[in-house]
């Protein structure tokens, strides 16, 4: 729809609804093998497929999680399909028209610290390749610049550069990136996972992996109790739903472009429960491979391809999984920080100088890699009150406003979305109360149990949710007369 005398301090032509929309399902799903395959999801995905304790295990942990993924996703991406607007405009409806630029710097906040963290994970794997040869591992040990290697900064500079080149044309750039970078990733994960288990003898669901040692490997994960047990399959379950946190809130970012809800649903079908449970599949069952063959247990595919006697393979697997990493960084740590940052002031910054800040903020932290340390905690901790936001956004959507937005007063000072000069206090209130529990007491204090931050980001959306419809309801926002 065409938006007629919007407010130019809330407005550009990227903010604006979607006037293309041909994003099918393939496409939608291609946003979901972007946002999988990349070093740190491969890493989770093993680990929780050993974590399981067995097959039937994984497919209750990680199949269920999957379905939760996918029905979440859905109601965020439906809305975005109906209205045509990106994350922080939708977020205008239960914010205030100000006071959205809170849920989308905080948004945008994470994505550039990971933006970041998953652009040296994917240097790291030409790293790795490099390495194995003897002229670049000595330069490697002997260059070194801003507290890393002269070959680590190169790397990182040179993979960061080729962010910037797929966004060039815009959304359009970003989905011609996925509909071939998607399906060529399966394929290399498909020849590493087939080439170790011809090597091991056969593929197998056991790992046959000393409980002492797989608890060593895999405690970066997270999760507490005995491999298989019930608590350790709900933390499963519960680490992998939360791992899409981000995703949840800027899905519509995407599905502004589907073509119709059927595309939604379609692409979110394939590329939610059956692409994740395959990719946790053939992630578990490569790592039990590896460990057969080397004897070792690798839950980074860079680990592993640099084990490879052939040069082209482990070519091939480096390349690909840097490939793979640049996608998650584009579809989770790159769209949504350059609208997020257009929101704020759209008069001056559109989606690509978005973009560009964010990546210009992830150059700057390099120096300090920040992910290696504990900053992580702080960054986690900011991105439980992801769990608030998404509450209070669905509750509006869904409950209070029941599924109808008035578009055009998304982008009007004076329109029925300015609340309090533009704030929302109910908002405001229900965000405080959420992250309290989602984030600031189980991460900065002793109070509650220590289980609680595991399941912080669930308490934040149903605690942030419902202290919002508690605010809100029998005050439901009158609807225009123009819909979406």
């Amino acid at each position: 729809m065409d938006i007629q005398n919007a407010s130019p301090s809330l407005y550009n032509e990227d903010l604006a609804p979607a006037k293309e929309r041909n994003w099918g399902a393939f496409s939608i799903f291609n946003v979901w093998t972007s946002d999988v395959h990349s070093l740190w999801g491969y890493y989770l995905a093993a680990s929780l497929f050993l974590l399981c304790g067995s097959f039937l295990n994984f497919v209750v942990a990680i199949g269920l999680g999957s379905l939760v993924i996918f029905g979440l996703m859905n109601l965020m991406g439906y809305a975005g399909e109906k209205t045509g607007v990106p994350y922080p405009v939708l977020a205008r409806a239960s914010f205030g028209i100000w006071g959205a630029n809170l849920p989308a710097l905080v948004r945008a906040i994470v994505a550039c610290f990971w933006y970041g963290a998953q652009t040296a994970a994917a240097s790291g794997a030409i790293v790795a390749l490099l390495t194995r040869s003897d002229a670049f591992m000595e330069y490697h040990k002997t260059t070194q610049f801003l507290g890393h290697s002269g070959l680590e900064f190169i790397c990182y500079v040179v993979v960061w550069a080729l962010q910037l080149l797929i966004i060039q044309n815009g959304m359009e750039t970003v989905r011609k990136f996925q509909d071939w970078a998607g399906p060529a990733v399966w394929m290399a994960m498909l020849v590493l996972a087939i080439g170790l288990c011809v090597k091991a003898g056969g593929f197998s669901f056991d790992h046959e992996i000393p409980q002492a040692l797989l608890l060593e490997k895999t405690k970066d994960a997270g999760i507490a109790g005995e491999p298989g047990s019930f608590w350790a399959l709900l933390a499963v379950g519960a680490t992998w739903v939360t791992y899409f946190a981000a995703l949840y809130l800027n899905f519509c970012d995407f599905s502004r472009y589907a073509k119709n809800k059927e595309a939604v649903t379609k692409g979110n079908l394939w590329g939610l429960p059956v692409n994740l449970i395959l990719f946790s599949l053939v992630a578990g069952v490569t790592t039990i491979a590896a460990f057969k063959v080397y004897g070792e247990v690798m839950l980074h595919p860079e680990q592993i391809s640099a084990k490879f006697d052939s040069w082209f393979l482990a070519m091939l697997a480096a390349l690909t999984f840097a490939v793979a990493t640049l996608g998650i960084n584009v579809v989770a740590n790159f769209v949504s920080p350059a609208f997020d940052f257009s929101n704020v002031f759209p008069n001056s910054i559109d989606f690509k100088k978005g973009g560009y800040i964010a990546a210009g903020i992830a150059l700057v932290l390099y120096p300090f890699a920040p992910w290696e340390g504990n900053a992580a905690h702080f960054v986690g901790a900011i991105g439980a009150t992801m769990g608030p936001l998404l509450g209070i956004i669905l509750v509006d959507y869904y409950l209070i406003a029941k599924g109808e937005i008035n578009v055009a007063a998304l982008y009007d000072e004076q329109g029925q979305y300015r609340y309090g000069n533009g704030w929302n206090p109910k908002a405001l209130i229900a965000t405080a109360i959420g992250a309290l529990f989602s984030s600031i007491l189980p991460n900065f204090t002793s109070i509650l149990p220590s289980w609680w931050g595991l399941y912080g980001w669930f308490f934040g959306v149903v605690i942030g949710g419902g202290v919002y419809y508690a605010l809100s309801a029998g005050q439901a926002t009158s609807v225009g007369q123009e819909n979406a």
